[in-house]
């Protein structure tokens, strides 16, 4: 029987998908979909506003509308506290989180 180190394998594997992961954020356009490269908060620091790579600059409702629509990549919208929210697809990688992004 074959001897396998099936955590270095799951290790190698995350590895790969944070490095692919990376590489999409460096790109303005995924799959299509624009990126969404900074963002604005208000006083409290809540997310208000986000800023495309192609320089668009979408106010929340905007961006949900065209993250409903599969428009900007890597955008999740969930459901919470009786609203629409926008946040992230989950990658293990804290620095592409919306709230991890720069301002603008």
């Amino acid at each position: 029987m074959e001897n396998k180190d099936y955590n270095q394998i799951y290790q190698d594997y995350l590895e790969q998908s944070k490095q692919n992961a990376i590489n999409e954020a460096n790109d303005s356009i995924v799959d299509g979909k624009e990126r969404i490269v900074a963002v604005r908060k208000n006083d409290d620091g809540d997310l208000i506003a986000f800023k495309t790579a192609s320089g668009r600059e979408l106010d929340y409702l905007t961006a949900l509308t065209e993250a409903k629509a599969g428009n900007i990549a890597h955008i999740d919208v969930f459901h919470k506290y009786g609203r629409d929210i926008l946040r992230s697809e989950p990658d293990g990688i804290k620095e592409n989180n919306l709230d991890q992004l720069p301002e603008f």
